[in-house]
């Protein structure tokens, strides 16, 4: 394991993480990440980019400014919290609108009732078209310029509705219109500039019917407008603070989630380091023991396959005849040629210790076993690999010992069938190498040629 760390730190530094050997079998399992922001960070090439983080948040939080990728994360991070809070608004207006346009036919007379009802239903028909807009995601800038339109005829027909009444209901609802502008502001989660906006028409509108009110005079109608303008400029202050405090909550969540990815991407390679052979790119011995024991212990049924133990022929006379680079090359094509021979979806190649190589054939009979291993010994052998050291012939050969599990076998362990391939390689050593043996049966039980058939 020290030497894995020293590798892979050694890897790191030098920018170079392309040369990590590729598995022919599924990686490590990492764990599941939740959707969302993390899911879309890495926008700066290969890795987040926790740097340019680090810098907004050196910032002074008024400083702080998400343009760009971030700010795309962020605002689609607060979407759906801001278009609930907005409709949520919405239907209420649109409610309590209707609501308060029945107490006017209780205490006015019929004619003024009539002239309020047109802003009034203006009123709930606005707030329930920004409603349907809000349901679901669409280009930001029609959505915000619906929401600040919207709430301009909203704030308008409020103060229609209350100049309609007239006498006292004119500074009524020009205070309703204030409060209903002051939460909008307070709780919509939008662009300052659109608060803003939202903030300036609220202010002319109060200006405008301000000086309409019969009942004051030009400067009390000014000194009004102005009081109430320190208000909502103190509200908008106040949102664009808890826009910047959820901003900078954003990155710090967002730096915290990407170390957790980098550290996650570090232990995988660290742990595909550890479970593959360096040299071929297969599984290990150690990961086809773990995936051996894993595959037992979740089946509640018996386990159905089988274990075919291969071992090149002479490997030890070709590495004297030709040297350990030419054996390393030999040991990565035949690693290769056996993947090929193997279905990818199901069945396990590793690099069990030297030359040999073990293959997990899942859910297959002992038929299907033995053309399996007939079609590897056929491929290795035709590939045409130099061995002149060879006993056998000129060429690389494989032999291959088959246990296979069936039905009436009982329970039996991944150990004892690991033994029993073992003892079928033995058997086709000592019976003349390049050849499959099964274990338990002799080795001409099947017919060579029908075998590459079916192969």
């Amino acid at each position: 394991m020290a030497s894995l760390l020293l590798r892979l730190s050694a890897m790191l530094d030098a920018g170079d993480i392309t040369n990590v050997p590729r598995m022919t079998v599924p990686p490590a399992p990492v764990p599941k990440r939740r959707s969302g922001p993390l899911a879309r960070v890495r926008f700066y090439g290969s890795r987040p980019a926790i740097t340019d983080i680090e810098q907004l948040l050196a910032m002074r939080t008024r400083d702080i400014r998400l343009d760009g990728e971030i700010g795309t994360l962020f605002r689609d991070r607060i979407w759906s919290q801001s278009a609930k809070i907005i409709r949520a608004w919405m239907l209420w207006v649109a409610i309590l609108n209707v609501l308060m346009l029945t107490l006017p036919w209780l205490t006015l007379p019929p004619a003024v009732t009539l002239s309020m009802l047109v802003p009034g239903a203006v009123l709930s028909s606005v707030a329930i078209a920004v409603f349907l807009i809000w349901r679901e995601p669409r280009a930001q800038r029609l959505q915000r310029v619906a929401l600040v339109a919207g709430m301009g005829i909203i704030l308008l027909s409020i103060a229609l509705i209350g100049e309609a009444a007239g006498g006292g209901y004119h500074e009524r609802y020009l205070n309703i219109m204030m409060v209903v502008a002051i939460s909008a502001i307070v709780i919509f989660g939008i662009p300052l500039r659109w608060t803003a906006a939202i903030a300036a028409i609220t202010v002319c509108l109060y200006c405008i019917f301000q000086l309409r009110n019969p009942g004051l005079g030009i400067g009390s109608a000014v000194a009004w407008t102005l009081f109430f303008a320190c208000g909502i400029g103190a509200t908008v202050v106040a949102r664009r603070s808890m826009t910047l405090l959820a901003q900078k909550a954003f990155l710090l969540d967002l730096r915290d989630k990407t170390r957790v990815a980098e550290l996650a991407a570090a232990n995988g390679r660290l742990e595909e380091l550890a479970r593959t052979d360096p040299l071929t790119g297969v599984a290990n011995r150690r990961w086809m023991t773990e995936i051996l024991d894993a595959l037992w212990s979740a089946q509640r049924t018996r386990v159905s396959g089988a274990l075919l133990m291969c071992d090149i022929d002479d490997f030890k006379n070709l590495n004297d005849r030709l040297g350990h680079g030419e054996g390393d090359r030999c040991l990565i094509e035949v690693a290769k040629l056996i993947g090929d021979c193997v279905r990818r979806d199901g069945d396990k190649v590793a690099r069990y210790g030297g030359e040999e190589f073990l293959v997990l054939l899942r859910d297959v009979d002992t038929r299907a076993a033995l053309v399996t291993a007939e079609r590897i010994r056929r491929r290795i052998g035709d590939a045409g690999l130099a061995n002149p050291g060879s006993r056998v012939a000129s060429r690389v050969t494989i032999s291959i010992g088959v246990a296979a599990l069936e039905p009436g076998d009982g329970d039996v362990t991944p150990q004892q069938l690991q033994e029993r391939a073992d003892a079928a390689l033995y058997l086709a050593k000592q019976s003349g190498r390049n050849r499959v043996v099964l274990y338990g049966a002799d080795a001409a039980c099947l017919d060579r040629s029908r075998l590459a058939e079916d192969a």
